[in-house]
Order: C-alpha cells, then structure tokens, then sequence
C-alpha cells in the first residue's frame, strides 16, 4: 500500500475542490494514483449530486458571456437552491464556464426532452437509410439506430456535449461535480445565443 503524502492531497483538493479528508480516502484507495483518485472523487461527485437532483431551484443568475471578436453573445439562465450560493464563486464560475461553453459549441437544446420528436426522427431517418442495403435485420437496426443517436445528442444538447475545457467530462457531469461540491442542486433552465448587432 502506497503512503499518502500531504503534497499529494494538496495536489488532489486543488484539481478537484474535495476536502482534506476525501481526497486523502479517494488517493488510500486509488493506492496514490492522483487520476484514479480524481475518477473515484467524480464518480462519489456524481452519486451525491444525484440524490439532490428532485430538490427545487428558484435561486439563481443569468450569466452573460460575449465571445473573443465580440461577434457571439451568450445569456444562461443557472438556477440552484439558495442565493447564499448563486453568489459563490464556485458557482459563478461554472455559469461563466457554460456560458463560454454555449458560445464555443452551438447547443440547440438544454436536455433530451427538448429535442423535438420531428428533429429525432429526421436524425433516425439518416442513419436507418445508411443500413439500407446491409442486410442487417431491422431490430439490429434499430438499435444501431439508438446507439447513434447517442453522438446527435452530444453535438446538440447542451448536458450532453463534452466541455470545452475537458472532452472527457460532459456539461452534465461539470454541473454534478459543482452540486457536489456545493451541496446544492443545479439546474441550468435556458439559454440564448446570438450573433451581436444582428438585428430582426
């Protein structure tokens, strides 16, 4: 079993936001590996945030963000449960980190459920016609189908779009890690993005 030193439990808190005590319990088990203890300490960032998720959010900012150039703006709407918290700094800089994120990557939805039913069939329709002559039996098809679909998710939806900063966490989880740290549910409600000066 490897020993823990202090450096590496600084190291842990400052990459993750985890206390003292959990990061030094996350890097015991990863047996001193930081990246399997920064997995674990998601993986527990996610399960916490998960059982705060039904808990409302009325509290909140709208974040704006006007991309370099000045020609895309951004206006997110990031609700949590508390004012105390809408004004923290970990909070305020995941909205800003979103609203760079909407601008940088063009989502049309905030989540699955508003994708339109029109939109998803256009899209089973695409990849349906790609197996046309394969031979395939349509229910292998069909979930060939919905295993795509799992990419047009991640190109349209916002939660579902891998950050910016970090392609191997998605919006999703960035937002799971900050409730967990936080203690608080997050929800982001809407968003707008533009191209500045346009006019209707």
């Amino acid at each position: 079993m490897a020993t823990i030193t202090a450096d590496q439990v600084k190291k842990l808190r400052d990459q993750t936001g985890a206390g003292m005590m959990e990061c030094k319990a996350a890097l015991v088990e990863a047996d001193g590996d930081l990246e399997n203890a920064t997995t674990i300490l998601r993986k527990r960032g996610l399960a916490s945030a998960a059982k705060k998720a039904g808990r409302t959010t009325s509290q909140g900012v709208v974040g704006s963000y006007i991309h370099l150039g000045g020609k895309v703006g951004v206006l997110v709407e990031v609700n949590c449960e508390s004012d105390f918290v809408a004004r923290t700094e970990p909070f305020q800089t995941l909205v800003k980190e979103i609203a760079m994120h909407i601008a940088a990557a063009d989502p049309k939805w905030v989540r699955r459920e508003e994708v339109p039913a029109a939109a998803l069939e256009k899209e089973k329709a695409i990849y349906r016609a790609q197996f046309e002559n394969s031979g395939k039996p349509a229910p292998v098809v069909e979930k060939i189908v919905e295993g795509k679909l799992g990419s047009f998710y991640a190109m349209s939806v916002l939660l579902d779009q891998p950050s910016i900063r970090d392609a191997a966490i998605s919006i999703q989880q960035l937002i799971a890690e900050t409730s967990a740290k936080l203690g608080e549910n997050i929800t982001i409600s809407r968003f707008a993005r533009f191209r500045v000066g346009d006019t209707a």
